[in-house]
């Protein structure tokens, strides 16, 4: 089927290889500055390198719908740089899925596809989708909703390791962000590892750097700009998660289910 994922971040990304990897047509868009901080399992790094590779798949930046069905042709998946995802008109999917992952609705209408996916909070099953996605890690991780809502954003991050919000890398301040380490080295607690305008940013416990965003990309104070996981295995900074790969089966258990009843 033609399948178009709004939004090529890391849970994204994670949904895509599962149903790349079933023989599906995927098409992906994005913003114009992606702020994904786990960018080596996200395809959104396609916007800024032109071409990423994650796993089995390799997406390559499309300007044009031209651009989009020749890099589909090549059996590769197509990024293109549209917030609104009016590729639709032309591409006419059997299927979206919303993986912007804004903990809110940007624009996603049940009647803009025969099946329409919700990835996390925001959306409501029989509303603004079909169904939902859970994302909350736990026991329901990666179920499929037929009636309601996933659980609400709480605003704590899932424990990893041990622990949760100090894992994060926060924006000190509004301004553009200066990376002073990469994805996969190993940082001590209180190390500065990035600066944002004029003011450092420091490590909150010691492990390895699992996420940071893109260098100068301009961001707000308190943002999201990085990841620490405290496990130190440096393959997990270049895998999809578990998390992005339950969000996938889910996503597959729901278009399965809704054409095997059609």
């Amino acid at each position: 089927m033609k399948i178009l994922i709004k939004g090529a971040g890391d849970l994204a990304t994670g949904i895509a290889s599962r149903l790349y990897g079933a023989g599906h047509q995927i098409l992906m868009t994005e913003i114009a500055q992606p702020l994904t901080v786990r960018r080596t399992v996200a395809l959104s790094r396609a916007v800024y390198d032109r071409r990423a590779i994650v796993e089995e798949m390799e997406a390559v930046s499309a300007k044009t719908q031209e651009d989009a069905e020749a890099i589909m042709e090549e059996g590769k998946i197509p990024v293109i740089v549209d917030p609104k995802a009016d590729c639709r008109k032309w591409y006419k999917p059997d299927v979206i899925v919303d993986a912007i992952i804004a903990k809110k609705n940007t624009g996603t209408k049940i009647t803009d596809a025969p099946f329409v996916i919700g990835i996390g909070p925001g959306f409501t099953a029989g509303k603004d989708c079909h169904c939902v996605i859970e994302t909350k890690r736990g026991h329901t991780l990666g179920s499929v909703i037929w009636e309601g809502s996933a659980i609400a954003d709480t605003g704590v991050p899932g424990n990893i390791g041990g622990y949760t919000t100090e894992r994060l890398i926060r924006a000190s301040e509004d301004g553009i962000i200066e990376p002073k380490v990469r994805i996969g080295d190993i940082v001590e607690k209180g190390q500065i590892v990035a600066r944002c305008g004029d003011e450092p940013v420091y490590a909150r416990l010691h492990g390895i750097v699992r996420g940071m965003l893109q260098e100068g990309v301009l961001v707000k104070k308190g943002l999201k700009i990085g990841d620490v996981d405290a496990r130190i295995e440096e393959k997990l900074c270049y895998t999809i998660s578990d998390k992005a790969r339950k969000i996938g089966n889910g996503v597959a258990e729901a278009i399965d289910f809704a054409y095997k009843t059609k």
